[in-house]
């Protein structure tokens, strides 16, 4: 889970978002969400290789010239780019888990999504950014706070899940066990991108047998409590 730190860094950075927002005309407002709607559209259509400051404001419907004006440069639109649909899904994400049912379905829905965005695009828009920060530490450094988000929801959900279970934590990590999952998201998320599929039902199928085995053991740790 995030530190209390963390969370007050968090809270002061949309602060001072909110703030530069103050002043913004609704027409501005709707420009700037009509170039990041169109920007969404080419990544996933395109590529960051094939988008052109003219390209994009043709798909807006609106003066190229705005793109800079508004945004400073074409890295920090398409950054928000990221953050803007990030938010979106974390939201979905957050509500899913807070849902009342058993780990195991909020597992097999989460894994779902797993299709649903890579069809969406989104997976596409996370790597085409990925890929940008790995020369760019600036760029870099803004994805890793995309993945910090995401890394928060996950972390608080298994934390839960961990204590449903009666998990051993010394055998299971908390830390570790999300990073494992993040990383055969990744994994996952890549080899579709490449139309790659081979063994991702296997494996799970694998981890919902083990899921299964969890529920099943629930009740009898309760009983004997």
């Amino acid at each position: 889970m995030r530190s209390a730190s963390q969370r007050l860094e968090d809270r002061t950075i949309k602060a001072q978002q909110l703030r530069r927002r103050v002043g913004i005309t609704p027409a501005r407002e709707e420009a700037e969400q009509a170039f990041l709607d169109a920007a969404e559209r080419l990544l996933v259509s395109v590529g960051y290789a094939g988008i052109t400051t003219r390209k994009l404001a043709e798909e807006a419907g609106l003066n190229h010239g705005l793109v800079h004006y508004y945004f400073g440069s074409m890295q920090e639109l398409l950054l928000q780019v990221l953050e803007r649909y990030t938010d979106r899904l974390i939201s979905r994400q957050r509500e899913m888990y807070a849902a009342d049912m058993p780990f195991i379905e909020k597992w097999r829905t989460a894994m779902s999504y797993l299709d649903e965005d890579n069809v969406s695009g989104y997976a596409k828009i996370w790597y085409e950014l990925q890929a940008l920060g790995w020369n760019d530490p600036d760029i870099r450094k803004r994805v890793a706070k995309v993945d910090q988000a995401w890394a928060s929801v996950v972390t608080e959900a298994f934390d839960r899940a961990m204590t449903e279970y009666d998990l051993d934590r010394d055998q299971f990590p908390l830390n570790a066990v999300v990073a494992l999952v993040a990383t055969f998201n990744v994994g996952m998320h890549l080899r579709m991108l490449s139309g790659i599929r081979t063994g991702h039902r296997e494996l799970l199928d694998w981890i919902d047998r083990w899921l299964q085995e969890l529920e099943r053991r629930k009740p009898k740790r309760k009983a004997a409590s």
